[in-house]
């Protein structure tokens, strides 16, 4: 059973671009606490980061008073990790490490990605399911 749960900030974006996206339906499921979301500190300010970028700002069309309540609502729901160790290198992408990190450290059933191929021998060493959002959907309904 899937439970504990990274996002890629990927999973994130998306979410807040659209409201009929699965992964919009996968941050539902974190505010209706049927998803227990994990995240270490840099990775929730990775989501900000790219959140406020100018490019996502058009795409997601919220005004940064609402991405930063937005962003507040999602620290609430958060279970923090702390990264006890670093088990760097282990993904092709060196940006992919820190949701790895999240994932190892934090006892995660899976990290929920859009870039599943990018992660799956890594998170497979660690015995961490790699699931695209709309996947995702389909184990927890």
């Amino acid at each position: 059973m899937i439970r504990r749960v990274v996002l890629d900030t990927s999973v994130v974006v998306a979410g807040l671009r659209t409201r009929l996206g699965a992964g919009n339906a996968v941050l539902r499921l974190v505010a209706n606490r049927r998803l227990v979301l994990l995240a270490t500190p840099p990775l929730f300010l990775e989501y900000e980061d790219v959140l406020k970028r100018p490019e996502q700002r058009l795409a997601h069309g919220l005004a940064p008073e609402r991405i930063d309540e937005f962003l507040a609502e999602l620290a609430a729901l958060i279970e923090p990790v702390e990264v006890h160790f670093l088990w760097r290198p282990q993904a092709r992408d060196p940006n992919d490490e820190m949701v790895l990190e999240a994932a190892i450290n934090g006892r995660a059933d899976a990290v929920v990605t859009y870039n599943v191929r990018d992660f799956a021998v890594a998170a497979a060493r660690f015995g961490i399911s790699v699931l695209g959002p709309a996947d995702l959907l389909k184990k927890v309904r």
